[in-house]
């Protein structure tokens, strides 16, 4: 570049973009708005709010232990380089007032690229939400808690590109756990867990009625636990254009179906569903496993589920009409409807239909579970859902709920749950193992192998594949920082790589 024929206003604004640093900001209860900088705990400010006043793009607020008045972030945007994010220290980080201008604990309105981590959100009240994210793109939201917060646990609207991630969701007042709402495309809802609220689990809606073009393209459920929720469904979807949702976890929900596939508020009914490997229990007060509201049998594909019904009539799928939709592979009770709701039908009735023609029929729940009662919903043994499922699915299930590789024998199981034998070696060869012990364990990782085994590297990855840390090759692996969950150790072993999933509590 020619400065010298360079417009003044270009110059400075290289200048400018020089001297952009990202500032790591710290929030205490033992800080102080008034200091001067905030760059550390012994500087740190006391207020959310006045920090995220400051921030610009790659920013970050380090948020101590403690209990802070919620905040408004709005019209500040990171970048997809230089997210604004906003970090718990620990685990106790506690917004239990909410914010200066809303109800919520957290809200994020016009801002992109914001990423709240870690930061727990309880007891707003009015018509407020434990985080509300609305007119932002590319925000991420993970690892928090929201718990008895009036309206929900999580908010969103018109939030491209959302990411919602391990997060705990309960006891929301009036409505759902987590709530995905108005023309919001590409999310992404996995490893989350929501019981305890007065509405649904998770909630989708189009919402045409608010603008926009009233769908949801392209949704992506997985790898959550909804249970003992108290309305409308696990999953509820209204106004989704082909939403994936596998490997979920969906017990006790009452008043409730399992999944449900509908239009009410939004542009469309869902539709082009694929509903893979979903382990779905409904209590007796409970209503359809999976309910298929008419047009949204269109392109829509149910494998390798297995669900099952207590409810003294209402059984596992419920379709109103019958045309391009597939169902098979899955485990289910005797109870089918063809019409929407009313009186079911039996499974051979079903399939005279042309549906689950491969799909087994259990009306024994014990015969499935390690422990029905206890709600645990790994297989059992030689139980008839294992090896029983379709690889149809392998383009989009390739593990399983907590992580182990699909299929891990010669064909896929079928529910969230793929059935591993109760072992902890990893087999180098032969005649050599490696063991991981203790595994689970909340403070560190013992090696123990053949000492004439070369190890070059180890790392922690989560179990979509993120790396999380490094560390030394010996023996033992400190992790006593790292937050609970299911992980998968990568090994380098004499030009080999070896994954071990390993539980840390």
């Amino acid at each position: 570049m020619n400065l010298l024929k360079t417009p003044l206003f270009f110059i400075i604004v290289l200048i400018v973009n020089c001297n952009v640093k990202a500032t790591n900001y710290y929030v205490s209860n033992s800080g102080n708005d008034s200091n001067n900088d905030g760059l550390s705990i012994s500087t740190a400010f006391s207020t959310l709010q006045h920090a995220s006043d400051l921030l610009i793009a790659g920013d970050t607020v380090f948020v101590d232990n403690g209990t802070y008045v919620g905040f408004d972030i709005r019209n500040q945007n990171g970048t997809i380089a230089n997210p604004i994010v906003f970090k718990a220290l620990g685990t106790n980080a506690i917004i239990n007032q909410s914010g200066p201008i809303r109800n919520d604990g957290i809200n994020i309105e016009n801002a992109n690229y914001i990423t709240i981590d870690g930061i727990n959100a309880n007891n707003m009240p009015g018509n407020g939400n434990g985080i509300r994210v609305v007119l932002a793109d590319n925000c991420v939201v993970r690892n928090c808690l929201c718990d008895n917060n009036a309206e929900r646990g999580i908010f969103t609207a018109f939030t491209d590109d959302i990411l919602i991630e391990n997060n705990i969701c309960t006891n929301s007042i009036d409505e759902h756990g987590i709530y995905v709402s108005n023309s919001s495309d590409r999310p992404i809802i996995r490893n989350n867990e929501c019981y305890g609220n007065n509405g649904a689990g998770i909630h989708m809606n189009g919402d045409l009625s608010s603008g926009g073009d009233g769908i949801i393209s392209d949704a992506k459920i997985y790898g959550n636990i909804l249970h003992d929720n108290n309305g409308a469904a696990g999953i509820n979807m209204d106004g989704l254009q082909s939403p994936i949702v596998y490997n979920n976890l969906i017990y006790n929900n009452h008043f409730s179906q399992g999944i449900a596939v509908f239009r009410q508020d939004g542009a469309i009914v869902t539709n082009s569903a694929k509903i893979y490997n979903n382990t779905i229990i409904v209590p007796t007060d409970g209503r359809w496993g999976i309910l298929v509201k008419d047009g949204g049998n269109i392109n829509t594909k149910i494998y390798n589920n297995i669900i099952i019904n207590n409810h003294s009539w209402r059984g596992c799928i419920a379709i109103e009409d019958a045309s391009q939709f597939t169902s098979d592979y899955n485990i289910l009770n005797d109870k089918m409807n063809n019409t929407g709701d009313g009186a079911s039908i039996t499974l051979s009735d079903w399939q005279a239909l042309g549906f689950d023609n491969n799909s087994i029929l259990n009306n024994s729940s014990s015969s499935l579970f390690v422990n029905y009662a206890a709600n645990n919903y790994h297989l059992l043994n030689n139980c008839t859902a294992i090896d029983a499922g379709t690889n149809l699915v392998s383009n989009i299930v390739t593990n399983d709920f907590e992580g182990n590789m699909r299929p891990n024998n010669s064909n896929y199981d079928i529910g969230g749950y793929e059935f591993v034998h109760n072992n902890v070696s990893i087999k180098t060869n032969s005649s050599d193992e490696l063991i991981v012990y203790p595994n689970p364990s909340s403070d560190y990782f013992t090696l123990n192998y053949n000492a004439s085994k070369n190890i070059t590297s180890i790392s922690l990855i989560n179990i979509n594949g993120k790396f999380m840390k490094a560390f030394e090759t010996n023996n033992n692996i400190d992790i006593s920082e790292i937050r609970s969950g299911i992980y998968l150790l990568q090994i380098e072993i004499n030009n080999t790589t070896l994954f071990k999933k390993v539980v840390i509590k």
